[in-house]
């Protein structure tokens, strides 16, 4: 059996926005909980030379919406950047969902040359290369990031609330 492009990207970044929309929660409920402000979540960084954590679930978005768009050739919407509270990266993060939802399974059959520019170097790859060894390594890194930085600052998070709901689990 082989997987389309649409079927190795689509509901692995919609999965893991899902996830990311849930430790997200789970911060929200966290500030709460201890009356921290959220805005010392949505700053929190793990290193200086890192970004905070609003700005990685805005990476996670652009990396999901861009690879899309990339993959398909449907447009994906722009978003400013300008998130400051948990509603509006939650809203962020459902957005982009929607989006991904939208763009419809054939779109993804052409097989596309894709290139980026880093500064001076450029990769070219064509569309399986480009989601393998670019896209999804680079939106994982994202929202793992943003898990750890919640998870760094006291929010009691877990290996399944990155996961989410994995195979068909029963009790054994």
């Amino acid at each position: 059996m082989s997987l389309s492009l649409h079927q190795a990207s689509v509901p692995v970044l919609v999965h893991g926005l899902r996830q990311l929309s849930h430790v997200l929660g789970q911060g929200q409920t966290h500030a709460a909980a201890n009356s921290l402000d959220p805005a010392t979540l949505i700053s929190a960084r793990l290193a200086p030379d890192m970004l905070p954590l609003a700005a990685q679930v805005q990476r996670a978005s652009d990396t999901a919406k861009l690879s899309v768009q990339r993959l398909s050739d449907v447009a994906a919407p722009k978003m400013e950047d300008n998130e400051a509270s948990f509603e509006e990266l939650q809203a962020r993060v459902a957005a982009t969902i929607d989006y991904l939802l939208s763009v419809p399974a054939p779109a993804f059959d052409t097989d596309r040359e894709i290139t980026l520019k880093f500064g001076q170097l450029q990769a070219k790859f064509d569309s399986a290369r480009y989601l393998t060894e670019f896209a999804l390594p680079n939106f994982f890194f994202h929202v793992t990031t943003a898990y750890a930085i919640l998870r760094n600052q006291g929010v009691a998070l877990g290996k399944l609330d990155y996961l989410g709901r994995i195979g068909e689990v029963s009790a054994a």
